[in-house]
């Protein structure tokens, strides 16, 4: 990997284990949720201190909608109260704000404040933050197949020629490069349903610590894993 190359231009995080940390202080699951805002912000801090362009959060997956609705409830809610609470913030350093997801799910509330925090950031270039909320690697692929065909029925005589980036530009996350680094706290070992097609390349680093723990050192120790990894992208060298 050239020199240029060791810092990832877009690292996604699988923000896994908030529930297990608030259990094993005595507390009701949704403690951890509340806690894992301020990893959040300090990743944040420290992919705009590192250089990083793109982070991205897997926030809420299209699977989480069977959780209690208590807990649904209780995080849509804090999802509102950290954007209102953080946007000052995030546009004062630059970071431009993006929801990706199934939004036809969300209520109207949630949406209108995606809506007002998007608009509000659009022109920051410092850092593009992406939070996907009501996502699934499943459902995107399933969109974009839905969105391209019907575009082909029209002219079926492309279908022949349409490639891997054709189809991409048909993914909600259109634009934005595909993760370099995908990390996973809490120990599990698995992408559960979360960028199938975007992170096919993406070295991936699997953390014990659960997601309310991560703080900045772990951002970076994650980056000097990235730095070290030779990527071939299937090729021989």
């Amino acid at each position: 990997m050239s020199k240029e190359n060791l810092l990832p231009a877009h690292v996604s995080l699988i923000m896994d284990g908030n529930g297990r940390w608030a259990k094993e202080r005595g507390k009701e699951r949704v403690y951890g949720h509340f806690e894992g805002v301020n990893s959040v912000r300090a990743c944040v801090e420290a992919a705009i201190e590192a250089g990083v362009k793109y982070l991205s959060l897997f926030a809420f997956s299209e699977e989480n909608w069977s959780r209690p609705d208590d807990e649904v409830s209780t995080l849509m809610g804090l999802m509102v109260k950290a954007m209102a609470n953080e946007m000052d913030s995030l546009d004062r350093n630059g970071v431009r704000f993006v929801v990706l997801g199934n939004r036809d799910r969300l209520d109207a509330g949630l949406n209108d404040e995606i809506e007002r925090c998007m608009e509000r950031t659009k022109g920051n270039e410092v850092l593009t933050l992406v939070i996907f909320l009501s996502y699934s690697g499943k459902w995107d692929i399933l969109q974009a197949a839905k969105k391209m065909a019907r575009d082909m029925l029209a002219h079926p005589e492309d279908i022949a020629d349409v490639g891997p980036d054709d189809f991409a530009r048909y993914l909600v996350t259109d634009g934005i490069p595909d993760p370099d680094l995908i990390v996973r706290t809490s120990g599990e070992s698995r992408l559960s349903n979360y960028l199938l097609w975007q992170g096919a390349y993406s070295e991936l680093l699997f953390v014990d610590k659960l997601w309310p723990d991560f703080r900045k050192e772990d951002f970076r120790k994650a980056l000097e894993s990235y730095a070290k990894r030779d990527r071939r992208y299937g090729k021989v060298k």
